[in-house]
């Protein structure tokens, strides 16, 4: 996925109130001037909110847009990460369609945000049928829940990422609705999508929300496929690179 415009360098100095933060401009005309950009992640973002960071921002194209910036990503040590959630579903379904996540090939159709469960939305909905009102065999569908990965406590250079960075009842909600769809007969997958490119594999920060962990087990010994890649990151795009081990 490539940025439609050039970001623009800047220094992170504070993150609040979750969706805004100020930061100093360091690119272009208007350099050494302090804006308040949207933060696209409603989570902690620990490990990735330090201020005096290095950050990159995509400009707004609507010039009627209050917030004329998106914070879209941060330099940890080495590493840029990609802190903006709205990305990661598109992200996933791109490298679906282009063939690059061999584990999801073989669905002609795909479509996102469809309702399920109870009171939910699945990120990608895969299907074999093309069928969209419900009929075809049920080993047809195939749901994707897609989770954004920040989080890497451990700069040591093989430490996992980890999810969550705060305690997610949300999180916990989706994989019991996903044990559902496989007990309908349908597959089901947890996707982690980890943006940063300093992890060699991915854990489940149970510490943090111990009660997630319990439900992943659950879910995975009810038949839930869980799924890591990596991504690769510039200035100018962010794509999905490769697969990493699960350290659990």
């Amino acid at each position: 996925m490539k940025f439609p415009d050039p970001l623009i360098r800047g220094t992170l100095i504070r993150r609040y109130k979750r969706f805004l933060a100020d930061v100093k401009l360091e690119d272009g005309a208007k350099a050494g001037e302090v804006v308040t950009a949207h933060c696209a992640n409603p989570g902690s973002m620990l490990s990735v909110n330090e201020p005096g960071s290095e950050v990159w921002l995509s400009p707004a194209r609507n010039p009627e847009r209050k917030l004329k910036f998106t914070w879209e990503m941060i330099r940890v040590s080495r590493s840029l990460v990609g802190i903006n959630t709205q990305l990661p579903n598109a992200l996933v379904a791109e490298a679906v369609e282009a063939g690059e996540i061999p584990e999801l090939g073989g669905y002609p159709s795909l479509r996102r945000e469809v309702k399920y469960g109870v009171n939910s939305r699945i990120d990608l909905l895969l299907e074999k049928d093309g069928d969209h009102g419900g009929g075809g065999a049920n080993n047809e569908k195939c749901y994707v829940e897609v989770k954004n990965v920040t989080m890497k406590r451990d700069l040591s250079k093989n430490a996992p990422a980890e999810f969550p960075d705060a305690v997610t009842a949300r999180g916990t909600k989706h994989l019991v609705e996903l044990a559902a769809m496989v007990g309908l007969g349908h597959r089901a997958v947890m996707f982690y999508l980890v943006q940063r490119q300093d992890a060699k594999s991915f854990a489940i920060a149970a510490d943090i929300d111990p009660i997630y962990a319990k439900g992943l087990q659950v879910a995975r010994k009810s038949g839930v496929e869980v799924l890591c890649y990596g991504c690769k990151l510039s200035k100018s795009e962010i794509r999905i690179e490769t697969p990493l081990p699960l350290a659990f």
